[in-house]
C-alpha cells in the first residue's frame, strides 16, 4: 500500500468504490486522512466504512472543507451527464482526480512509465513489466490493469511504475508527470464520453502534459491522428520522441518488418522466437515495449530475454493448449469484431469458435479473414445471426454451448490437421448470455482444452 502521509491534514471525497476506489479509501484512511466515501452499492459502501471512511452521500458533503474529489474514472464527470458529485465539486472550485495523482504526488522522486492507446494497452504494459522485473529493476504494475494505484508498494528512488492509463484516467491527472509516456494507436472509442474523436484525442494526449527535457515519448504511427501527435510531441524541444511503425522503416525510430524487430541502429530480433506475442498488433505491442525498456538503460539481451520468457495475458491470445499439430487459443477478451479481428490476423487454418452476445454489425466485418477459417462453431444467442452471415463464405457447425463447440473443434481439427493449426475461441460477442464474464468464459475454456485427451498444458497455470 502507499503511505499517503504527505497528504496530511487534506480531507478527500472518494466516489467510487470498486477496486480503486476501496484501494484509495484504505491508503487515506491508514494515513490518517479524512476521507468521505460513497457508491450506490451498499455492499462496498459497508467495505469503505470498515475501512474507516464516513459513509455519506455526495448531496450532505460541506464542500467548502474538502481539498479535492476522487472519482472512478468508469463515472462520468463532463459527457454524457457529469455525475452531481463533479458538478458541485466544481461549483466549490475543488480539484477532481483520480488514485493515479495521489500516487504521483506520494511518489516524486520514482520514475513513472505510463502507456495509454485505443488498443494493446494492457499487454504492452504487462509486457514491460515483465521484462523490468526479469533484468532486476525495482517495478511494480498497475493502474487500469491488476491493482489499483494505491495498493502498489511503495517504490521511492530507483523505483519504476508501470501504468495502463485509460483516456479517463488521463483526464483527472494534474501533477503526474510520465518520464515514459507510451502512445498506441487511436481509433474511435468512448465518443459518448468525449463527445467526438478530437476530445478523445485530446483526453489521451494529457499522458505528455508536464513531461520535461530528458523525458520521452513513444508513439506508434500507424494511423493518421497518431501520426499527427508523433509529429507534435517531435517539435517539442528537449523530448525524446520515439516513432515506432509497422511494415516500414522509420527513422531514430523501432519498426517490425517481415517478422523481425529492427532498432534504429539495425538491431534486430527475430519474433519467431516470441509465440506468446502473435500478431502485427502485438508486435507494435512489442516495438513499443522495446523502445521504452532501452530508453531505461535495459541492457538489449535482456530485453530479447524477457520477449521470450513473457507469458503473456490470461484471455488474449493465450496458448493455453496443444494437441499433435493443433494449439488451442483462448482469446475470451475478444468481446467484438474489431478485437476478433486481430486474432484472426495472426493464424491460418482456424477452426473458430464464436458467439455469445452479438455486438452491432455482428461478424460482417471479418470477411477478410474468411479465407483462414477451416470451419467455425457457433455458441450461444448469436448463433442464428452468424449463421446467416458465414452462410456461404465459411463452413459452420451450430454447437450450442461451449463444451459443445470445442469438442466439434478439436474431432476436426484432430482429423484434418497435418500442419500447425490452430482451435481459437475468439467470440466476437460478450459473455452474459452463458457466462458471468469474458473471464469466467475463457477460465472455462482454459480448462476444457488442457482436460482434452492428450493435451500438453502451455502457459502460466491455471
Amino acid at each position: 500500500m502507499i503511505d499517503l502521509a504527505i497528504l496530511k491534514g487534506s480531507s478527500f471525497v472518494v466516489l467510487g468504490l470498486a477496486r480503486s476506489g476501496l484501494a484509495t479509501v484504505r491508503a487515506l484512511t491508514a494515513a490518517g486522512i479524512d476521507c468521505t466515501a460513497w457508491d450506490d452499492n451498499a455492499s462496498s459502501r459497508d467495505e469503505a466504512a470498515r475501512a474507516g471512511a464516513r459513509i455519506a452521500e455526495p448531496s450532505t458533503v460541506d464542500w467548502s472543507h474538502v481539498t479535492a474529489l476522487v472519482m472512478s474514472p468508469g463515472i462520468p464527470n463532463r459527457l454524457p451527464q457529469p455525475h452531481p458529485a463533479a458538478v458541485a465539486a466544481r461549483a466549490a472550485g475543488k480539484p477532481i482526480i483520480c488514485d493515479v495523482e495521489l500516487l504521483a504526488r506520494a511518489q516524486p522522486e520514482a520514475q513513472f512509465v505510463a502507456i495509454t492507446g485505443t488498443n494493446g494497452k494492457s499487454t504492452t504494459t504487462s509486457l514491460i513489466g515483465h521484462i523490468l522485473q526479469d533484468a532486476g529493476l525495482r517495478c511494480e504494475v498497475g493502474g487500469n490493469i491488476g491493482r489499483g494505484a494505491l495498493d502498489l508498494a511503495p517504490l521511492g528512488e530507483g523505483g519504476i511504475y508501470v501504468l495502463e492509463l485509460s483516456s479517463y484516467q488521463l483526464e483527472l491527472l494534474q501533477t503526474f508527470r510520465a518520464n515514459v509516456a507510451i502512445w498506441l494507436n487511436i481509433t474511435p472509442d468512448h465518443i459518448d464520453r468525449h463527445g467526438d474523436l478530437a476530445g478523445y484525442v485530446a483526453a489521451k494526449k494529457n499522458i505528455f502534459a508536464r513531461q520535461r527535457i530528458g523525458d520521452c515519448a513513444v508513439i506508434g504511427t500507424d494511423d493518421e491522428p497518431s501520426r499527427a501527435v508523433e509529429r507534435e510531441m517531435a517539435a517539442r524541444p528537449g523530448i525524446a520522441c520515439v516513432p515506432v511503425a509497422l511494415d516500414r522503416p522509420v527513422a531514430g525510430g523501432v519498426s517490425y518488418r517481415a517478422g523481425m524487430l529492427i532498432d534504429a541502429d539495425g538491431y534486430t530480433v527475430d519474433f519467431s522466437d516470441v509465440p506468446t506475442l502473435p500478431g502485427d498488433h502485438n508486435a507494435q505491442n512489442a516495438a513499443c515495449a522495446w523502445a521504452t525498456c532501452r530508453w531505461l538503460d535495459v541492457p538489449r539481451e535482456w530485453i530479447v530475454n524477457g520477449l521470450k520468457s513473457y507469458g503473456g495475458l490470461p484471455h488474449r491470445q493465450e496458448r493455453v493448449a496443444a494437441v499433435g499439430h493443433v494449439v488451442y487459443v483462448n482469446d475470451s477478451k475478444a468481446t467484438n469484431a474489431d478485437a476478433t479481428a486481430r486474432a484472426l490476423s495472426s493464424y491460418r487454418d482456424i477452426y473458430w469458435i464464436l458467439g455469445g452476445q452479438a455486438k452491432e454489425g455482428g461478424v460482417e466485418p471479418l470477411a477478410p479473414w474468411f479465407d483462414r477459417i477451416r470451419h467455425a462453431f457457433l455458441i450461444g444467442e448469436a448463433t442464428e445471426l452468424f449463421a446467416g452471415q458465414l452462410d456461404g463464405k465459411v463452413p459452420y457447425t451450430r454447437c450450442g454451448d461451449l463444451q459443445s463447440a470445442l469438442d466439434a473443434a478439436h474431432a476436426l481439427a484432430q482429423r484434418e490437421a497435418t500442419a500447425p493449426a490452430v482451435v481459437l475461441l475468439s467470440p466476437a460477442c460478450a459473455s452474459w448470455d452463458q457466462w458471468k464474464s469474458y473471464e469466467h468464459r475463457g477460465d472455462a475454456f482454459r480448462a476444457m482444452a488442457r482436460a482434452l485427451p492428450g493435451a500438453e498444458s502451455l502457459g502460466r497455470a491455471a
